[in-house]
């Protein structure tokens, strides 16, 4: 028997409750805490990104929201059903990818295709309209007959995408998808992402791509198991930093990086591409003085300018501020 949560309805009689419901979701692995008390609901047709480093736990959330690992403590619903108490029927309406490729590389594109349409239980009568639907979307038209294994990333990436969703779930799960995958091709992913969204599927993609994080409707901030932030995009890009950004181009990033760490002023640095990003008290530091203690040092400066802070800059903010907070706290690891 499915354990559900009390319905609610709108004027016209539509169920309002959230998709995805997490409370309080704790995740132990003997000593360690690999998920801390993490909370958080989705609407329908909503694409969330769990963003973090790799080993934040964002696997382990979304195993838990599968039904494939227990809870510690807490509880998760798959629209309306306790993943705890009735793991089966969460497994039978949703979709599942995960970051390691898991089609057959010694079956051929069609062989996968109907091998999955019977796991999924899809029905005979709308089977080939289905296949025929993956197909085309992983742009494998003539290809039906190709082994797996001869495919390229990319390819391999839309197809098991493809498999995925033959039996049409609600809900997907996409766990870190793209890794690996050449940009061009992460792009085209996400474009059929954007259209399952648009049909009304729930996505759950975790991704350690800072660039990703802009194609999700809501961000949710993972950090040794901790869930940091829940926001859109824009939202978080508003926050207040606290200071003033500043990016420093300069010739030797690292001997930038370890004259200006500790100066008085700074509240938080980090290298950014052919850049350094730090974030400052404007009233106890400048960009001259900044300027002039790495010329002073030889470091040649090609400018420094205060700039808006990205999702990166704010994700390595409320990291750092989430590492402070957590110092001395033995037996915390995220996995």
């Amino acid at each position: 028997m499915s354990a559900v949560l009390p319905e609610k309805t709108d004027k016209a009689g539509e169920r309002t409750e959230p998709v995805l419901v997490a409370e309080g979701l704790v995740k132990r692995f003997g000593n360690f805490t690999a998920v801390d008390h993490v909370s958080f609901r989705v609407d329908k047709g909503t694409i969330i990104g769990f963003l973090g480093p790799n080993g934040a736990g964002k696997s382990t959330i979304i195993r838990m929201l599968c039904g494939l690992l227990t809870p510690t403590e807490g509880r998760a619903f798959v629209s309306g059903t306790d993943v705890a108490k009735d793991p089966e029927t969460v497994r039978q309406h949703i979709g599942y990818m995960s970051q390691k490729f898991s089609l057959y590389g010694d079956l051929t594109v069609m062989e996968n295709l109907r091998f999955f349409g019977g796991i999924y239980r899809v029905p005979r009568k709308v089977l080939p309209e289905r296949i025929r639907f993956a197909v085309t979307m992983a742009g494998l038209d003539g290809r039906e007959n190709a082994l797996v294994s001869t495919l390229a990333g990319g390819w391999k990436q839309r197809l098991a995408l493809g498999c995925a969703i033959l039996h049409r779930p609600p809900v997907l799960f996409l766990d870190e998808p793209t890794s690996g995958v050449d940009p061009e091709s992460r792009r085209r992913f996400w474009d059929l992402i954007h259209a399952l969204s648009g049909e009304g599927v729930t996505i759950v993609v975790s991704t350690h791509y800072m660039d990703e994080a802009e194609y999700c409707d809501l961000l949710a901030l993972i950090n040794r198991g901790q869930l940091l932030a829940l926001e859109s995009p824009t939202a978080l890009k508003k926050r207040n930093l606290g200071g003033t950004l500043l990016s420093i181009e300069c010739a030797d990033i690292g001997k930038a990086l370890h004259l200006l760490e500790g100066q008085p002023g700074l509240l938080d640095l980090a290298a950014f591409g052919n850049a350094v990003h730090a974030l400052i008290d404007p009233a106890r530091t400048t960009p001259e003085q900044l300027f002039a203690l790495l010329s002073g040092a030889h470091v040649p400066v090609d400018h420094i300018v205060p700039i808006e802070p990205s999702i990166d800059d704010i994700f390595v903010r409320m990291v750092g501020e989430a590492r402070e907070s957590q110092e001395g706290e033995p037996g915390r690891r995220a996995g």
